[in-house]
C-alpha cells in the first residue's frame, strides 16, 4: 500500500484542494502519513500570494533531495498556485522533482502519482517522459472539487463554490494562478453540503476567491437576489446544518440583498471578513480596488446596523509601491476608527508579472516592517478589547476537538469566529456547547461549560 504525505501552504482554498487530493488517493488504496520520511509520495500544495510562501515551498522541496538520494523510488510533486505560475521551470535545480500540477488539475493527481510510481517501480529510466507537468486550463474544472476526506468526528468543512478571479488587483497573482471566475451550480453545492452533514459536519464555510461574486456570469438574479444570496438561502435550508460561513468576499459584492441576508438567516454566523487593503484612496486606486475609504467605512456601518453582533475582520497591505507616510497614516486612522475584531497585516511583496511589481516607488523593507509592526499594535489592541468584552458572558461554541496547544483541553469557535478553550471530562467534538467566558488571554478566550 503506497503511503503519501501532503503539506499545504496558504489559504483555505489550498486546504480544500489538498483534501480533494487526499480523498482521491485514499480511494485508490493509498495511505496518508504525517511525515515525509514515511512516504512513498511527497506532495507540496503551494501558494504564490507572497514571496515568502514560494520560498518556503522551494526550500522544503530542496531538502527532500536527501530523501531522494536514499530512496530514489519516492515520487515528489508540486501542486497548486506556484506550480501553475512557474510550470516546468520548477524542474531546474530540483533533479528529484517528478511532478508539477496546476490549479485546474487536482483531480488528475492520483492518475499521475500512480503513473510515476509504476515507472519508478519498473525502473523505466529510459522513458523520456519520466516527469509530468500539467498546468493547462480545463473547462469545467470548478465541478471537480467535490469529495473530501473527513477526520473522525470532524465538525467543520470547507466547500469550494467557485474558482478564479476577474478583479485583477495590481498586487495580486491569483487571476494568473487560478484563472477566470467559474462557478459551480447551486444544486451541486447543496448536494455536497447535504453529504457532509450526513457524515457529521455541523458547520460549512463556502469558499471562493471573491466568494460574494459567485455565479454572476452564469446565473440570473431572482427577485432582486444575487446568485450568491440564492446559494446562501439554499445551503441554509439543509436540514441538520448548524452554522454557515463564507470567505473571502470583496466590498463591491456587498449589495443590499446580501446585507439584509446577514440579519435574516439564523444559521449564518455573525462574522464578516472584509478585506480593506488600504485606507488611502490614492493607494486603493493604484491597487485597482474599486471603492474608496469612505465607501468602505459606510459599508462597515451598514453591516453593523443590519447585524449588531457581527465581528468584522480584514486584510491590510502596508508598504505598497508609492505609499507615502500620509497614505499609511490614513490607513492607520481608518483601522483605528473601525476597531476590527482582528486583521491580517501583510508587508507588500512583489509578485512576478503583476503591474505593482514594476511600479515606481518600491519601498525599502525596513519601512514596510516598521509600518507592519505599528499597525499590528493597533489591531492587537482592538482585538483584545473585543475579547475583553466577552468576559463574564455566555457564548455558544462549536467544539472542534482537542486544543492543539494543550491536549488536556478542548477548543471551539464562537459564531463570531473567536477561539474558546475549555476543560471538560469528555470529548465533545462536533457538539454545540454553551460556555461561560472567564478570561481573555491574547486572541483566545477561556471558560467553563454551562451546566
Amino acid at each position: 500500500m503506497p503511503k503519501f504525505y501532503i503539506k499545504t501552504y496558504g489559504c483555505q482554498m489550498n486546504e480544500r484542494d489538498s483534501e480533494q487530493v487526499a480523498h482521491s488517493l485514499i480511494e485508490r488504496g493509498h495511505q496518508q502519513v504525517t511525515h515525509e520520511h514515511d512516504a512513498d509520495v511527497v506532495l507540496l500544495n503551494t501558494c504564490s500570494v507572497r514571496d515568502m510562501a514560494d520560498q518556503k515551498a522551494l526550500g522544503k522541496m530542496g531538502m527532500m533531495g536527501q530523501i531522494a538520494k536514499q530512496r530514489p523510488e519516492v515520487v515528489f510533486g508540486f501542486l497548486g498556485c506556484m506550480a501553475q505560475a512557474r510550470g516546468d521551470s520548477l524542474f531546474k535545480g530540483l533533479p528529484h522533482l517528478d511532478m508539477v500540477v496546476g490549479t485546474q488539475k487536482f483531480h488528475r493527481v492520483a492518475d499521475y502519482v500512480e503513473e510515476l510510481l509504476e515507472k519508478k517501480r519498473t525502473r523505466r529510466m529510459d522513458d523520456p517522459r519520466l516527469s509530468i507537468c500539467d498546468t493547462a486550463e480545463e473547462a469545467g474544472s470548478q465541478e471537480t472539487i467535490r469529495e473530501q476526506q473527513l477526520a473522525p468526528r470532524q465538525a467543520t468543512a470547507f466547500v469550494s463554490i467557485m474558482q478564479g478571479c476577474n478583479m485583477h488587483c495590481t498586487f495580486c497573482i491569483v487571476p494568473r494562478t487560478r484563472g477566470v471566475e467559474r462557478s459551480r451550480s447551486i444544486h451541486e453545492i447543496v448536494q455536497e453540503v447535504r453529504g457532509l452533514v450526513a457524515r457529521g459536519v455541523q458547520e460549512v464555510t463556502l469558499l471562493g476567491q471573491i466568494v460574494n461574486l459567485y455565479g454572476r456570469h452564469e446565473f440570473p438574479k431572482i427577485g432582486n437576489k444575487s446568485p450568491f444570496v440564492q446559494l446562501l438561502e439554499a445551503v441554509h435550508a439543509v436540514e441538520g446544518l448548524a452554522r454557515l460561513r463564507f470567505t473571502s468576499p470583496h466590498p463591491i459584492g456587498f449589495r443590499d440583498d446580501l446585507i439584509q441576508t446577514l440579519a435574516e438567516l439564523p444559521k449564518l454566523a455573525e462574522h464578516v471578513h472584509l478585506p480593506l487593503q488600504s485606507g488611502s484612496n490614492r493607494i486603493l486606486k493604484a491597487m485597482h480596488r474599486p471603492y474608496s475609504a469612505e465607501k468602505y467605512l459606510s459599508l462597515v456601518e451598514r453591516i453593523r446596523q443590519a447585524q449588531p453582533h457581527v465581528a468584522i475582520t480584514t486584510d491590510v497591505i502596508v508598504g505598497f509601491p508609492g505609499e507615502e507616510e500620509s497614505d499609511y497614516a490614513q490607513t492607520r486612522e481608518l483601522v483605528e476608527r473601525i476597531q476590527f475584531d482582528n486583521a491580517f497585516i501583510f508587508r507588500y511583496s512583489p509578485r512576478a508579472e503583476t503591474p505593482a511589481a514594476t511600479a515606481a516607488g518600491q519601498l525599502p523593507e525596513l519601512i514596510k516592517e516598521q509600518r507592519n509592526q505599528d499597525l499590528l499594535r493597533v489591531v492587537d489592541a482592538s482585538a483584545h478589547r473585543a475579547n475583553d468584552r466577552l468576559v463574564g458572558r455566555q457564548v455558544e461554541i462549536l467544539c472542534e476537538g482537542t486544543s492543539p496547544r494543550n491536549a488536556a483541553r478542548l477548543m471551539g469557535r464562537t459564531r463570531t469566529n473567536k477561539i474558546v478553550v475549555f476543560e471538560n471530562e469528555r470529548d465533545r467534538a462536533g457538539e454545540l456547547v454553551q460556555i461561560h467566558v472567564q478570561q481573555a488571554n491574547g486572541f483566545s478566550l477561556y471558560g467553563t461549560p454551562v451546566v
